[in-house]
């Protein structure tokens, strides 16, 4: 197959633009107006390319980082660009689409994880948590669950929305999974509030941590 140039690539999401579609992504402080169906499609289409990944990723465009994140191949990056990469994705869906699509497979999420989560920008610190999380419920050995919840008790209330979700994700985590942890967990989210109030679809499980606790607890029950 011929290879596929950025210019290319660049007018194919031009012509999936859609107005519709970005003012419901701009409402959640996504600047793009690609139907995610549509970019995945795309994707799929493209198959991995990582040079082709990189030189998108590199024109800063969000539709285009999207499909950058989707192409490339997550081990072929070192640890700085990894941290340069996340430093650079302001947008909400192109953070968390690095850091579960990419920065989870590679060999260096540990490393990157102390480090994003003692980084003094929230926003870097919130994929730092995002990545003790996946380690809770999947590699809890070796964390120190109950001074997590020290730190998550003493700063959640007042962290900024992002790090503030994330460390609430991270405290439901430690319920969920963690038997011994529960009933501490949940008196936190009781007493902290975070995300309390919340509005919450009909059919779906409110993020505030007591509630999301019993109820994830309840369905493993159920199995």
């Amino acid at each position: 197959m011929a290879e596929t140039t950025v210019a290319e690539v660049m007018a194919e999401l031009a012509a999936l633009e859609d107005p519709k579609a970005r003012e419901v992504n701009e409402r959640h402080g996504d600047d793009h107006g690609v139907n995610l169906g549509k970019l995945r499609a795309l994707a799929k289409r493209l198959k991995t390319q990582q040079e082709l990944a990189r030189r998108l990723w590199e024109t800063a465009d969000t539709a285009a980082r999207l499909l950058a994140i989707l192409i490339c191949r997550p081990k072929a990056f070192e640890r700085d660009e990894l941290d340069v990469m996340l430093r650079e994705a302001r947008t909400p869906k192109v953070h968390d689409w690095l850091v579960n699509y990419v920065v989870k497979k590679s060999p260096h999420s540990e490393e990157l994880r102390l480090a994003w989560s003692a980084d003094p920008d929230p926003v870097v610190a919130s994929a730092g948590w995002a990545l003790t999380t996946e380690r809770v419920a999947k590699k809890p050995e070796g964390l120190h669950l109950a001074g997590l919840l020290d730190v998550i008790e003493a700063e959640m209330k007042d962290a900024p929305d992002r790090l503030q979700w994330a460390m609430n994700h991270c405290l439901a985590q430690i319920g969920i999974e963690h038997a011994e942890h529960r009933a501490r967990a949940i008196d936190i989210g009781e007493r902290l509030e975070v995300l309390k109030d919340y509005p919450t679809p009909p059919n779906c499980t409110s993020p505030f941590a007591p509630i999301w606790i019993a109820e994830m607890v309840r369905r493993q029950h159920d199995k």
